[in-house]
């Protein structure tokens, strides 16, 4: 039975959820909804105001230009998939099935409009403001390989995978990647529509047949 701690995998964002006040997210949300709207340089703090129902001296209370508060929000944003990312359903207990999942959630988030309006976001700033290209970067793909090198360490002490003395978080971006298709780059670079559940499903399964003829456990 596979037991995974998601109250461990989660703890960064709990962390940071707790230490935030209440005005402080209405702040960030009301922030999400213009910058999604209107992108990082249409969006203005007169509107962020508006759209989250504060003062502008609010958001100048908690942050002190519009670029710190678009790092909280790649950070927030962030932290919501994380939660749901890497939860594993106790039912399934077989290592394909669960690579099989996780791969699913992951494509799922990675190919939602919102999370393509905030990566071309993300890239088109991160010249001027390379400390917001490198909060996304650390928050997100790396965050993301280091839950997943700690699922895959945990599979191989139960005898389920074999990583060949690899760098575990080395190992773990490869299955990302090969999860990712192209679908990703179609969508970011030429407004290619989502991808459909079946289409992700089949990427998703091609990748977890790689990944465990590379890293499956040998018997006998």
């Amino acid at each position: 039975m596979i037991m995974t701690d998601i109250a461990t995998l989660t703890a960064h964002a709990a962390e940071r959820l707790e230490a935030e006040s209440p005005k402080r997210r209405e702040v960030i949300e009301g922030a999400r909804r213009v910058f999604f709207d209107k992108g990082f340089d249409g969006a203005s703090m007169d509107e962020v105001a508006k759209a989250a129902g504060v003062s502008k001296a609010t958001i100048y209370a908690h942050f002190a230009s519009k670029d710190e508060l678009f790092e909280a929000l790649v950070l927030s944003e962030r932290d919501r998939s994380a939660e749901r990312l890497f939860a594993v359903d106790p039912a399934v207990d077989d290592i394909a099935g669960v690579l099989q999942h996780i791969g699913m959630s992951f494509m799922t988030m990675m190919v939602r409009p919102d999370n393509i309006r905030l990566v071309r976001m993300v890239v088109g700033v991160a010249e001027k403001f390379p400390r917001i290209g490198h909060s996304f970067f650390e928050a997100g793909p790396c965050h993301g390989g280091r839950r997943m090198a700690d699922l895959l360490r945990g599979e191989e002490a139960r005898g389920r995978l074999d990583l060949n003395g690899e760098d575990s978080v080395e190992v773990a971006h490869l299955f990302l990647n090969m999860c990712h298709g192209n679908f990703v780059k179609a969508m970011m670079f030429t407004g290619a529509e989502p991808p459909t559940a079946e289409a992700i499903a089949t990427a998703v399964e091609r990748a977890v047949r790689v990944f465990l003829a590379a890293y499956g456990a040998k018997v006998g």
